[in-house]
């Protein structure tokens, strides 16, 4: 496939307006009537894109303008869409929102990197004439020129809809392509981080499926097909020589990866480059194995520890495991979930959980996020990567912060921007272990995969 893949960004004037649903219904619904859908999702984010893959069957990919630049964006939407037949694109926050105060990191600015459509979520609570300023407010804003239609989501009554579509008839200039009715049986849940994860549904699919058909109901597909038809034939810096996808190299190394509903945040473009760099990625499960499976190294992703603390507190088979072989010199790399297992016990609400204790630090669940957003960071010198003062740029997600044992670990990273460890600093080293709140996405962190394949293979003291 080339520029001409048929594609749309389904947007919407603010979070919480249900664009999420939309995506995965429309995912969903055109996947079922046999189209190869690849989605995709603006902004670092592990949930959304899961639902996402379940619903069209295939890896959902982020795209960043922090991370991956603008031809990042390019270049990745290029090389992850050339076996499909329709991209969707769900936005996050609002279509004008972003870091930059000029819009350049936008939904709306997204959405003209890849000279694609747009397709407006309006959540219509409480809401009849009044819809029309807000419609032609987005239609007027720079870059709203991209809206192609309107979906009113959230309508209470017949009579709500009817409002609607009337006024929107008399003063839009672009058409309502559906109305999704008030639904309190196709919903998805969410929690302190979003989302629930997709492992923890074990109704998954026949949930995914009720949101396919209900979007498929009251959604025009045929029209919105339509207009990601009309997407314009893009011509981006090398985008006529098709990027290679990495490939899997013969493993210099076998590591354990934490796969289970605890842990489940890692980006397939993360995975790829290490398989490409020589790591054979063997799963196991914190929740389900005794033991871990013979590997050289351990690899122990972000998720939701907390809310399994007393199973993975109970699972001391494998903690024991765990916590010997890191004294013997394992190498064990970890982000923010990770890290917090790896810690001697979690604290959360009056309770407390006995971990590894691979790390002689205890950490605290809080009720508001400890650290939230973009972060960037640079090496202490501590490790051959990222190298002395060189950046990164990363994001982190975390409610828990480390309230004990911060002063027997060194620091591998010093924070530029966001909150790591303690506001300052981040990566913690201990032994052979390396564990962070950062959230490393390979397009921003050049050289991550060689050196953990190098890290597995030597531990810390890696050259």
């Amino acid at each position: 496939m080339n520029g001409q893949v048929p594609r749309i960004l389904i947007s919407a004037p603010r979070k919480s307006s249900g664009k999420t649903m939309v995506s995965i219904g429309l995912t969903a619904a055109f996947a079922s009537r046999g189209l190869k859908v690849g989605t995709f999702k603006k902004g670092l984010d592990y949930i959304d894109p899961r639902w996402l893959g379940v619903a069209g069957g295939r890896e959902c990919h982020n795209l960043d303008f922090f991370v991956m630049g603008r031809e990042g964006i390019q270049r990745n939407f290029h090389r992850y869409s050339q076996e499909i037949e329709l991209a969707l694109i769900e936005g996050n926050m609002g279509l004008f929102d972003g870091q930059e105060m000029d819009g350049s990191d936008s939904g709306a600015a997204l959405a003209k990197a890849l000279d694609c459509p747009i397709l407006l979520v309006v959540n219509c609570q409480g809401m009849a004439r009044s819809v029309a300023p807000l419609v032609l407010g987005h239609l007027d804003f720079p870059g709203g020129e991209q809206i192609g239609g309107v979906i009113l989501n959230n309508v209470a009554t017949p009579r709500q809809e009817d409002k609607l579509r009337r006024v929107l008839e008399q003063y839009s200039r672009v058409p309502v392509l559906g109305v999704l009715p008030r639904s309190s049986e196709v919903v998805i849940d969410e929690r302190h981080l979003g989302l629930v994860p997709v492992g923890e549904k074990e109704s998954l699919a026949s949930r995914v499926t009720a949101i396919g058909q209900h979007v498929a109901r009251h959604l025009d597909l045929d029209q919105i097909l339509d207009l990601a038809k009309g997407a314009g034939a893009y011509s981006w810096p090398g985008a006529s020589n098709s990027p290679v996808l990495p490939v899997a190299t013969p493993p210099k190394v076998r590591i354990a990866i934490a796969t289970d509903q605890a842990f489940s945040f890692y980006y397939p473009e993360n995975l790829a480059a290490l398989r490409a760099a020589g790591a054979e990625l063997i799963p196991f499960s914190f929740l389900k194995d005794s033991a871990l499976p013979p590997v050289d190294g351990l690899y122990i992703g972000g998720g939701f520890p907390e809310m399994f603390m007393e199973s993975l507190s109970a699972n001391r088979a494998l903690m024991g495991q765990i916590k010997g072989a890191v004294e013997a010199g394992f190498p064990v790399y970890a982000e923010c979930g990770g890290l917090m297992v790896l810690a001697e016990k979690i604290h959360w609400e009056g309770r407390a959980a006995q971990m590894v204790g691979a790390l002689p630090i205890e950490v605290e669940m809080n009720r508001r996020p400890q650290g939230y957003g973009y972060m960037e960071i640079a090496g202490t010198g501590a490790l051959p990567w990222p190298g002395k003062d060189k950046k990164i740029r990363c994001h982190e997600f975390h409610y828990s912060q480390v309230v004990k044992g911060a002063d027997k670990v060194k620091f591998a990273y010093r924070v530029e921007r966001g909150s790591g460890v303690d506001g300052v600093r981040d990566g913690l080293i201990y032994r052979n272990v390396l564990a962070s709140y950062a959230h490393i996405h390979v397009d921003g962190a050049p050289q991550w995969a060689t050196f953990l394949v190098n890290f597995w293979q030597r531990g810390v003291g890696v050259t």
